[in-house]
């Protein structure tokens, strides 16, 4: 049968499945078609995809008799003929279509924090009690002879995460728009769907990088997650105008301490993220060649060396979001915030607290809504989730 597998997976390289002898394969070679179309459809980039017919599919999958009294119900059929053919078929193949443009929406590279921060899967909806391990410090790293192993357990340190909400809508497929062959109307709504979702999980956990909404709660005790003072410090007024900017956020970081133990906390990776309108800043100190340095008080004295950052582990991000939240959930003004960025190790200072990834979900037959309105298919995308501040003093803010 892979003669005939192929013939489905054939379909997005511009060859369209011509099956004038459908009827005739057996049942579970029509399966092992739609399966290869389905797979076919989920890999496809969302070009491949658009130059593609959905009329032509429902023609494949119910026939040219069952598709003519579909859009035409004064035409009579063989209704026995029609129920020997698995319409169902059409909703696998555009379920595939629209899973892969609502996906592939909702994972944009634009979403930065979506890509930095990991998504943890989350035990209860209304939000986690997870217990930390009480660290020993460095008197775990002495055993004397005969001495008795030290012991790390789980103890009463825990982060407590927010309750999470399920976010979702529906997309449907009309008659008319398999009629009309509105195959780009279809995806592109899917797509807008997928991004949409996307963007509200982006704006939650830029929320939460922010500041904007504090969500750290440790032992019991709520704490802002930016501190200017005791217990730690995080947040300082430091544009970024040169070097000396991500040097002074950097020897901020590297005092802050773990609150058990009172050693540095150790950042392996760092991130920077920026406004757009640090951008060109950022890419100018991070990816400079060399500096010439002239006295303020000497200008006959120059000093040339190469960028101290020059090779440096730190990758960029900028994201569009920053400023926009920074004005609609600080009440900053634009200017002020363009200039907040961000530096330290995203992934272990936030997480988003997953109960269920972005799902698409068919919904049954419905003789109801295909009576009444005309709706041959629907599928339904939701995600579930919270973002939640896990450690604070693995990130840094700077401002103005």
């Amino acid at each position: 049968m892979s003669s005939i597998y192929k013939s489905g997976t054939s379909l997005l390289s511009g060859n369209r499945l011509q099956l004038a002898n459908w009827s005739s394969y057996s049942r579970e070679d029509q399966s092992k078609i739609i399966k290869g179309v389905c797979e076919a459809f989920k890999a496809a980039s969302p070009y491949e995809l658009e130059a593609q017919d959905i009329k032509s599919y429902y023609r494949m999958t119910v026939g040219d008799e069952a598709l003519e009294a579909f859009m035409n119900p004064r035409r009579e059929f063989d209704a026995l003929e029609y129920s020997a053919v698995d319409s169902s078929n059409f909703s696998r193949i555009t379920k595939s279509l629209v899973e892969n443009r609502m996906t592939m929406a909702f994972q944009s590279e634009a979403f930065v924090f979506s890509q930095l921060i990991p998504n943890n899967p989350a035990e209860n909806l209304h939000g986690d009690k997870i217990p930390g391990i009480t660290p020993m410090g460095d008197e775990a790293e002495v055993v004397e002879e005969g001495a008795n192993y030290p012991r790390t357990s789980f103890g009463d340190e825990y982060i407590e995460t927010p309750a999470s909400k399920k976010r979702g809508t529906i997309v449907s497929i009309t008659r008319e728009a398999i009629w009309n062959n509105r195959t780009r109307n279809i995806l592109g709504n899917a797509a807008k769907i997928g991004e949409f979702l996307g963007l509200n999980k982006e704006k939650r956990l830029v929320d939460i990088v922010l500041g904007a909404v504090n969500t750290y709660k440790r032992n019991g005790t709520a704490v802002n997650t930016y501190q200017t003072s005791t217990p730690w410090i995080n947040d300082s007024s430091n544009e970024l105008v040169d070097y000396t900017d991500v040097e002074n956020a950097m020897i901020l970081q590297r005092r802050l301490t773990d609150p058990n133990t009172g050693e540095p906390i150790i950042i392996t990776s760092a991130q920077m993220v920026v406004c757009p309108a640090k951008e060109m800043t950022a890419r100018r100190i991070l990816g400079g060649t060399g500096m010439d340095i002239a006295s303020a008080s000497d200008l006959i004295t120059r000093t040339l060396s190469p960028n101290p950052l020059g090779g440096s582990p730190i990758r960029l991000a900028v994201s569009q979001l920053l400023e926009v939240r920074g004005v609609s959930e600080l009440s900053l003004s634009q200017s002020n915030a363009s200039k907040y960025w961000f530096l330290g190790d995203f992934a272990k200072a936030f997480s988003y607290e997953e109960v269920f990834p972005l799902t698409v979900t068919q919904s049954p037959p419905n003789a109801e809504a295909a009576f009444y309105r005309d709706i041959v298919a629907e599928y339904k995308a939701s995600e579930r989730g919270a973002a939640a501040v896990m450690e604070p003093r693995y990130v840094v803010r700077s401002k103005n």
